[in-house]
């Protein structure tokens, strides 16, 4: 059995992403390698994506990136100062609550937020 639903698997290729998915207690994990940044310092990271249980009834929430993604000015972007440890790597966080609708939203819905919200270069 896949651990996301056969859609999301099919928009993952579909967007060619280089990516991979980990199981983790009750949270899948969902890594995109190479994620563009295009706004920021440096122009690529690898985004992390935690898929709860119940996902994709549960919301998606937050992402995290690897290396730490700054502003030009070197600063932090907005709400992103902050740092997790999930797989016992250390994350930055971004604090981004994007609107989920349970039962229609998916990871195509979820990543097109992300670019949007990487777009804004705040």
């Amino acid at each position: 059995m896949p651990l996301i639903p056969e859609d999301d698997i099919e928009f993952l290729k579909e967007k060619e992403f280089d990516y991979e998915l980990l199981q983790s207690d009750k949270e899948i994990h969902l890594i995109i390698h190479r994620f563009p940044f295009g706004p920021y310092a440096p122009k690529e990271a690898d985004i992390l994506i935690r898929l709860l249980s119940g996902y994709p009834q549960t919301a998606v929430d937050m992402f995290y990136t690897i290396p730490d993604v700054k502003l030009p000015s070197g600063s932090f972007p907005q709400n992103c100062n902050q740092h997790v440890t999930v797989g016992n790597k250390l994350w930055q966080q971004w604090s981004r609550h994007l609107t989920w609708r349970s039962g229609v939203d998916s990871l195509r819905n979820f990543i097109a937020a992300v670019s949007a919200e990487i777009s804004k270069g705040i």
